[in-house]
């Protein structure tokens, strides 16, 4: 899980890819051109991009004669959000035991004072 979490981690790193991704998104599919119309980059750098993203799995290509249509895959995404939830969750229960902790000092410093 972790490996796989990382390889789509690294994919979305990159502001343009993360675009590319939301774009996605909004559509069935869209051609590498369709992207390109609507990002500040070049139909080249676009598709070294859904290059990229479909190495981490996150689009999958469809060849219609000619054209190369993209689409999301979001079930991709599924082993870096099972790692950010066990680490969110790795945290609250931290945190919970800190404030407990906390708590039970602060408990003690007010019951055991005189002022």
């Amino acid at each position: 899980m972790t490996r796989r979490a990382g390889v789509v981690f690294a994919a979305l790193a990159d502001p343009t890819r993360r675009q590319v991704v939301e774009l996605l998104a909004g559509e069935e599919s869209a051609t590498a051109t369709q992207l390109a119309d609507r990002l500040p980059v070049t139909r080249q750098a676009v598709t070294k991009h859904l290059a990229a993203l479909a190495d981490a799995d996150l689009v999958a290509m469809t060849r219609a004669g000619r054209e190369v249509r993209y689409a999301l895959r979001p079930e991709a995404m599924s082993d870096a959000v099972e790692w950010m939830v066990e680490m969110g969750a790795r945290w609250d229960r931290r945190l919970a035991s800190l404030g407990r902790h906390l708590r039970s000092k602060t408990g003690h410093k007010i019951a055991g004072s005189r002022s």
